[in-house]
Formats: structure tokens, sequence, C-alpha cells
């Protein structure tokens, strides 16, 4: 379990060396790549295009919820980390890899899609709304996996959270990736 400024922290510290390296020495630059993955304690965070009021629950009532919350500089709305959920950080320099920061996001969604499916889970995307659904064709789809990234210089930073036995009354208090509750729905591997 990682507290999440530290996780923060960490991968910042990461994230600089590594756009540090590339404008030292470009042409001998070597790819480094890192992947952090981690659990947190109970915590909402909200990224550069989300709402404050997507938060429900009063700032200032998070204590009781033993609950933190941070306004980070991601792409995307508000969401929950927390016990029970994967959380991976994969800071890549993605200047060889990807030159669309769209197809970097199919391709983390691809992944959690592909581990599903050794679950015997299907699961896929729902066109215009990021991250990993199950049951899209049912009235009510359910989000499994959000996604959120950042990039500068070709550098990632940010990345996904993957439920797996998440406490999902937590999303209780939010209204998760900015999307109503009353169509779609957020679930766990394990409910």
């Amino acid at each position: 379990m990682m507290a999440y400024d530290k996780a923060w922290e960490y991968q910042t510290q990461i994230h600089q060396r590594l756009i540090q390296q590339k404008r030292l020495d470009a042409q001998n630059f070597k790819q480094l790549h890192t992947l952090l993955l981690c659990e947190h304690p109970h915590v909402y965070t909200l990224g550069k295009s989300g709402k404050e009021e997507h938060l429900v629950i009063p700032e200032d009532k998070l204590d009781t919820i033993q609950a933190t919350f941070y306004r980070i500089n991601r792409g995307g709305d508000i969401t929950y980390h927390g016990p029970g959920q994967l959380v991976a950080y994969p800071i890549l320099d993605l200047e060889k890899l990807f030159t669309d920061v769209h197809q970097y996001v199919r391709f983390l969604e691809e992944a959690i899609i592909r581990v599903l499916r050794e679950y015997n889970i299907e699961a896929s995307r729902i066109d215009g709304l990021t991250g990993v659904w199950l049951d899209i064709d049912a009235p009510k789809p359910r989000k499994i996996c959000a996604i959120g990234v950042h990039l500068s210089r070709w550098v990632s930073l940010h990345g996904l959270a993957f439920n797996v036995n998440s406490d999902l009354n937590y999303y209780n208090h939010i209204i998760p990736c900015g999307i109503s509750q009353t169509d779609k729905s957020v679930t766990s591997l394990q409910v």
C-alpha cells in the first residue's frame, strides 16, 4: 500500500529524470522504461479536465470515510483509488512506440481486455469513452478499468486503475470519470 502523494512524487522523479536524459543526449539516448504497480489507501484524484462538483462528498468530510483528494495533471475527470485496486503507472518514452496518445490509450485498454479474457470475462471499449467496460450491450454497462494519462516530451505519466477487489461503495461519493451512474456503473473483478 503506497500513499498517493508518495507514488506521485516517485513517478514524477522518474519521469523528470527520463526527460532530462532525453534532453542531454538525444542521439545516444537509450529508452529506460519503468512500470510502477501499487495499491493506494482511499483517495480521489481529479484530472485537469474534471469538474470539482463531481466530488459529491464535501471535501472537508473526506476524513469521515478515511479518504484524501488530489487535483492532478492527467487527462480525464475524477476517479477513485483504493485497496483492492491495481494501479499501474507506465513511465515510457513513447516517441518511438506510439505517435498518437489515443493509440497509447487504446494499447492500455487492450492490455486489460486481454487480462480479463484470461479469466473468461468479456470486456470491451465503448466508443467515445475511455476505459475498459463489461456488459456493453446491457442497459447499464459497467466500467472495470479507468485510464488517465499525461505526456511531456512524449514521456508518459499516470496510467490505469483496474478494479480487482475494490470497495465499490467509495464510488458513491463521486461521479466517476464524470459519467452519470444512472446509465453506467462501476464494477470490480470480484464483487
